[in-house]
């Protein structure tokens, strides 16, 4: 049996459930921090996201620009990937079936 006494404290502080999360940003890393509630982000699109789905009231019209831009593209590359993904589901299935056809 642990006891939970003796874990270290490393451990405690990884699993805490407060509401305001740590997070581990390289020293060298670029990061984009949210002006509403400070989660950082590596790319300044996710940022745009960010603030367009979880900061909806306060942004101005700059920021509500960015986060249309942003979903956008992101849109615009799901879509793309949905089709590759597609595209290879086809290939994959027809060239079963060909392996199957000559066993």
């Amino acid at each position: 049996m642990t006891d939970t006494a003796t874990q270290p404290a490393a451990d405690t502080a990884a699993t805490s459930t407060d509401d305001e999360a740590a997070y581990d940003v390289p020293a060298d890393a670029t990061a984009y921090s949210c002006s509403y509630c400070g989660r950082p982000f590596a790319r300044e699109s996710w940022l745009a996201l960010h603030r367009g789905l979880a900061h909806p009231n306060e942004l101005d019209d700059e920021e509500v620009e960015a986060f249309r831009v942003a979903h956008d593209e992101e849109e615009e590359s799901l879509s793309t990937f949905r089709l590759q993904a597609l595209g290879a589901l086809v290939l994959i299935y027809f060239g079963f079936l060909m392996v199957y056809a000559l066993v």
